[in-house]
């Protein structure tokens, strides 16, 4: 005997069995030693231990890292929004077509609530990004924190602020620790955990959702989105554009790193550590 039933009764009766539509969901680690899963618990405790004395002593903590890279011009962007007819958008991404290049270098100032991105036309480098968070002290973290002289910051595990990034820690010597008479400890998350740094989730994903449908046809129109990010907590975000260039493939000889006064953590060292000023400086 057949029976011919539609999809809607398919439907609720797969319901009724606790199936539903599901997507796919980034849970499942790569297998790795006894060794490496014990210095990732040990490391998401050193973070948490090392925010909890900042802000105690509330001295200003940032996490940061760069959003993807975006093409700007007429180019088909993620997501849906609502309007009488489709935006018309070019049929190719071809980066020929491109105004040009945008790399948002994002800071959050946890403690704050307050985001600052800044969109680079260039490359993403530890030069561009040490000059991202020197900008961001200049224009906010000196106004906001006065008598700070320590600052902590939560990174990525590679890219331009990479721990294994020589120019990183160069420039943070020389553009923020003396420059500004700055102690900078900074806390690396482990390789694979980045979408455990606040920013990812308390910043960009807000970004992105504020864009989302929208063709990102200019400068002037990806700063204008994301200074409009809020939330219902409050965050409030500036956007700078900063068209310097930042050649790659600069090589940081390591005799150079002599002028690094850095002082490795006893926990993980190659992931935490504080670049201290060098007296005299300021």
């Amino acid at each position: 005997m057949r029976i011919s039933v539609s999809s809607k009764t398919v439907a609720r009766l797969l319901k009724g069995l606790g199936y539903s539509l599901r997507v796919n969901h980034k849970k499942l680690s790569r297998s790795t030693t006894p060794e490496r899963r014990r210095d990732r618990n040990q490391q998401f405790e050193k973070i948490r231990r090392t925010r909890l004395i900042f802000e105690r002593a509330g001295l200003p903590i940032i996490s940061v890292d760069t959003k993807k890279k975006e093409m700007v011009g007429r180019f088909k962007n993620a997501g849906r929004v609502w309007a009488q007819s489709p935006i018309l958008v070019n049929d190719h991404d071809f980066r020929s077509d491109a105004v040009g290049m945008a790399v948002p270098y994002g800071l959050l100032d946890i403690q704050a609530n307050r985001g600052h991105i800044f969109v680079g036309t260039s490359h993403d480098t530890a030069a561009f990004a040490v000059d991202a968070v020197v900008r961001w002290w200049k224009c906010d973290g000196s106004r906001r924190y006065p008598a700070a002289k320590r600052l902590l910051v939560l990174a990525d595990n590679g890219g331009g602020n990479g721990p294994r990034n020589r120019a990183w820690k160069l420039n943070l010597q020389t553009k923020l620790a003396n420059a500004h008479g700055i102690a900078v400890t900074v806390c690396h998350y482990p390789p694979g955990a980045s979408k455990w740094n606040p920013i990812e989730h308390r910043l960009f994903s807000e970004v992105s959702k504020n864009w989302a449908g929208q063709p990102l046809n200019s400068y002037e129109t990806m700063l204008n989105y994301i200074r409009t990010t809020r939330t219902r907590t409050g965050l409030t975000v500036k956007a700078t554009l900063m068209r310097g260039e930042y050649p790659t493939g600069i090589k940081i000889p390591a005799a150079d790193l002599a002028i690094v006064r850095l002082r490795p953590h006893r926990v993980l060292p190659a992931w935490n550590y504080t670049v201290l000023p060098r007296p005299g400086c300021v």
